[in-house]
């Protein structure tokens, strides 16, 4: 038996630098720190990363996603494609917008969505198709561009999980019409709290930049920056979505490490693959067998051998952290009340088993060894049980 280790390792920890302290200082030294000079370099840096010609930072994924949907439309009546195996804040905005959502199977080993399986969900109220990049693995965008341009729809790549990902050079963010980024502190980078819109639309992007800040037409960096007009007059009403500096600040130091961030996120996940190769009663993470780059932003696994939560309570016992990505939408109370059941079989038999395992830069190569050797003797003496 190994010996157990007497500090807690977590599912993630977010790599805070000396460099992103200090930008975050500087940035409050300077008398600016809400949305001003930052978040618009921050904005011009992700333009840059995914190809797209307009950015625009917002205080969350689910904010980006909210304000997508409503630019776009969507509302009573419309329906939306997207994965069940996905976090619960898209399927929420769909519902809160009267919308529904209409769940796509996904392929068990990827977790990525089917895209052979998408057409066959399309009627005449389906107005946008919303894949997710899982892990930090891109889905099959060319395929599922060409379904999007076939039945004339809208595709927002869910792009939480993909900063980093690319599939024959271009970066996510740039296949679809749109691509919703997350600085939540678990992402490959963070801004505390955070995310980013990426699109190609001028028209969307003054749009959607007047529902982010209450229906103002110029934030405060405008109207209160050097030569600034500060009246303001409000057309529609609109929502409390925007990005501050002092976040920004921390999120363009971060995105100066991203390829250092994702070298060291790919180097232990392999030595995961390693760590785990044989082991019988867990699935390991499938990747998609076109040419890609992968983020990792996540190492999950599907636990076979064992019940996942006496199987979670024994990694506990070994002081290792988990999580849990994602339970399925599908199955979550008020969407079988409102929607009704759906059949998306390899979706439930990936949710029944999903476990995230730890990942993080600052993870050392022993705190993997260590994770790997934990689970063959939980597994092993599972086995030995009978369980």
């Amino acid at each position: 038996m190994i010996k157990i280790r007497p500090d807690f390792l977590p599912l993630n920890r977010p790599s805070i630098g000396e460099s992103d302290i200090r930008a975050v200082t500087e940035c409050m030294k300077s008398g600016w720190i809400t949305t001003g000079p930052r978040c618009l370099e921050f904005e011009e840096r992700f333009k840059a990363l995914t190809g797209a010609t307009q950015a625009m930072s917002v205080s969350s994924a689910t904010a980006g996603m909210h304000l997508a949907l409503l630019a776009l439309g969507i509302g009573p009546g419309d329906e939306v494609i997207t994965p069940s195996m996905t976090f619960a804040s898209t399927v929420n905005m769909i519902a809160l917008l009267g919308a529904r959502p209409v769940f796509v199977d996904v392929d068990y080993d990827t977790l990525n969505i089917k895209a052979e399986d998408i057409e066959a969900k399309i009627t005449p109220k389906t107005k946008l198709i919303i894949p997710v990049h899982f892990g930090g693995a891109p889905a099959d965008m060319d395929r599922i561009m060409k379904i999007a341009s076939d039945h004339r729809l809208t595709v927002i790549e869910d792009a939480a999980h993909a900063i980093g990902t690319s599939k024959q050079g271009v970066h996510a963010g740039g296949f679809g019409n749109m691509a919703i980024f997350s600085f939540h502190p678990i992402k490959n980078i963070t801004t505390g709290e955070g995310g980013m819109i990426t699109h190609n639309d001028p028209l969307l992007e003054k749009k959607m930049r007047v529902l982010r800040f209450h229906g103002i037409e110029r934030d405060a960096w405008k109207r209160y920056g050097k030569g600034g007009v500060p009246e303001y007059d409000i057309d529609e009403p609109g929502y409390k979505y925007n990005l501050t500096d002092m976040q920004a600040a921390l999120g363009i130091a971060q995105l100066d490490r991203l390829a250092a961030f994702n070298e060291r996120r790919a180097s232990l996940a392999s030595r995961y693959r390693q760590g785990l190769a044989g082991v019988g009663g867990i699935d390991l993470p499938g990747v998609p067998a076109y040419p890609h780059e992968h983020a990792n932003h996540l190492f999950a696994v599907k636990v076979r051998a064992m019940d996942r939560g006496r199987f979670m309570e024994k990694l506990a016992e070994y002081n290792i952290g988990y999580g849990y990505h994602y339970p399925a939408c599908h199955l979550l109370r008020y969407v079988k009340r409102r929607y009704g059941t759906a059949a998306l079989p390899e979706t439930e038999r990936a949710s029944e088993r999903i476990l995230s395992l730890p990942l993080y830069p600052d993870m050392q190569d022993g705190d993997v060894d260590y994770v790997c050797r934990a689970i063959r003797e939980i597994l092993a003496a599972a086995g030995e049980k009978g369980q």
